[in-house]
């Protein structure tokens, strides 16, 4: 093999870790999203953050926001934009259901994670969510806290 070549890795499955810290899931839905050339190939390599994105629409369409794709060093003058507005391919019914949904005072559409299925394809999952309040979040700190020691005692003995 070259040396210029990369190593793609066989499974692509990124997390947004703040989204179920930050948000309470109403509902999930799985996007196909519209790609550049060399986006891909950084997906597969793993380079994506997922962090700070989140959904809007435009004209009846959805498209995704602060999505950080990095740059696949391969490509040189034929690179995309890491941070550029990507559209997301959904039926019409799931995205009218969104549209109506996403009207609605304190729901937002933010992206979850983003894979590569099994014929290739980058895929993106999406929620509806709606912002947890603090108290919601210190609940779910102790519920964590309590199920990893109750897994430690099961360990131990």
């Amino acid at each position: 093999m070259a040396s210029g070549k990369m190593n793609f890795q066989q499974k692509v499955n990124i997390r947004n870790k703040k989204a179920s810290y930050e948000y309470q899931f109403i509902d999930k839905y799985l996007a196909g999203i519209v790609l550049q050339g060399s986006e891909i190939k950084s997906i597969r390599l793993g380079k994506v953050n997922l962090q700070d994105s989140y959904c809007t629409f435009l004209n009846n369409e959805l498209f995704v926001k602060e999505l950080h794709i990095a740059p696949y060093e391969l490509a040189r003058n034929y690179n995309h934009e890491a941070k550029r507005d990507r559209k997301l391919l959904l039926n019409k019914r799931e995205l009218k259901k969104l549209l109506t949904k996403n009207k609605e005072k304190g729901l937002t559409i933010i992206p979850v994670r983003i894979f590569i299925n099994d014929k290739g394809l980058a895929k993106l999952e999406i929620a509806l969510a709606k912002g947890k309040k603090i108290y919601d979040k210190r609940e779910d700190i102790k519920a964590k806290d309590l199920k990893r020691d109750l897994a430690r005692l099961n360990i131990k003995s």
